[in-house]
């Protein structure tokens, strides 16, 4: 009984001190909301915390509970802690790593173009090199290194670690967590970009606050990651959210994943350039085809009006299950207006009228720096909750 007891109690103890880790200074009352523990429980944990050293009052004061007029209540944060973290982003076709402190402020940044899909353990080879020279960058060694937080452009099985088949054809067999820790020497932590994609907004983007919440990426292919009160949902095997592959034509285009009309094979960033560039006498990249959505290109808002409301179908039944107060759009093609009213008008249409009336839709913040931004904040909450 009393072993049970202790592990609740460090449990809760990983709860608070993570939390302060993504979020920075928070209330009592605000740990308390966010954990779910009552506030006895938590003033007693962050009393134990403050003695033994690992956190502390700030000399701040925030803003009473839903702008009452009572007196602005003290905030504790984490010690300032040693050492530093890495965040590694892998995309399709890019590797962008940053250096950062252990409040998760960057230090060091870098980004490089690379053929990822094809080349798994060459890309590793690469981050491991890039990680070194921002380290010295920022002035840390690699003994102040304590973990690292890394995004891969696919599912994760929760079981083995590894990326699901087919879907990086030049990473099967690979473990990317374990390759990249046997390069570097620390723990490192991986996760999908949805996911990822998700943890950084919720922590400092456009879904901070909220417990709830979708976050959909549109890119060169489409994924979700979900928050159910305020944690990450990775499901039984760490694939929920994989709504890129729900089927929607079954007579349509092989996709990678080896089933036939899947929602990204219909709606990708590449599939929208491809649809544009018949009608269009230049290049189109999708900064491009933004900016002529902005001139008022009527075919371009067709285009993105039409695959928002391709996305917001797939996305009105998982409201439908999941009752979401937010739905946060991201990805290259994630600040269109048509796109995100095209998901709107979806979830409108096809989601049940409270569900669809309860939740909003609204554009990501953190742009391309989402993915290194959440793989940051895995590894300074995995540090923190050690």
């Amino acid at each position: 009984m009393a072993g049970s007891l202790e592990r609740l109690r460090a449990g809760n103890r990983r709860a608070i001190t993570s939390l302060l880790a993504a979020e920075g200074p928070m209330s009592r009352a605000d740990l308390a909301r966010r954990t779910g523990l009552s506030r006895t429980t938590v003033s007693n944990l962050v009393a134990a915390l403050i003695a033994s050293g690992q956190v502390t009052e700030t000399a701040d004061r925030g803003t009473p509970y839903k702008g009452g007029s009572g007196r602005p209540p003290l905030l504790v944060a984490l010690s300032a802690p040693t050492g530093g973290v890495v965040g590694v982003d892998v995309g399709h076709g890019h590797v962008r790593v940053a250096a950062a402190d252990r409040t998760g402020t960057v230090l060091a940044e870098e980004s490089a173009a690379f053929d990822v899909d094809a080349h798994g353990a060459d890309t590793l080879d690469r981050a491991a090199r890039m990680a070194r020279t921002l380290l010295r960058t920022a002035g840390l060694s690699r003994s102040d290194l304590q973990a690292i937080g890394m995004c891969v452009p696919a599912p994760l099985d929760r079981r083995s670690a590894r990326i699901r088949t087919g879907i990086l054809p030049g990473w099967q067999d690979l473990n990317p967590g374990a390759e990249l820790e046997r390069r570097m020497g620390v723990p490192v932590f991986a996760d999908n970009d949805a996911n990822l994609g998700a943890l950084a907004e919720l922590n400092h983007g456009a879904a901070r606050g909220v417990s709830d919440v979708v976050y959909v990426k549109v890119a060169s292919g489409v994924g979700a990651g979900i928050v159910l009160g305020g944690r990450l949902h990775r499901g039984a095997t760490g694939i929920a959210g994989e709504i890129g592959h729900v089927q929607v034509d079954e007579h349509g285009l092989v996709c990678r994943c080896g089933n036939r009309g899947c929602l990204e094979t219909v709606v990708s960033s590449q599939r929208v350039l491809d649809l544009l560039g018949r009608a269009h006498d230049e290049p189109l990249t999708t900064d491009r085809v933004l900016e002529l959505e902005s001139e008022g290109d009527a075919g371009v808002r067709r285009v993105l009006s039409d695959t928002g409301r391709t996305v917001g179908r797939a996305l009105a039944d998982l409201c439908n299950n999941l009752n979401p107060a937010l739905v946060v759009v991201g990805g290259p093609l994630g600040t269109s207006t048509s796109l995100r009213e095209g998901v709107r008008a979806a979830i409108d249409r096809y989601a049940q009228p409270d569900t669809a009336a309860a939740v909003s839709v609204v554009p990501a913040e953190l742009g391309d720096r989402a993915e290194v931004s959440g793989a940051i904040a895995l590894a300074v909450a995995r540090v923190a909750a050690a």
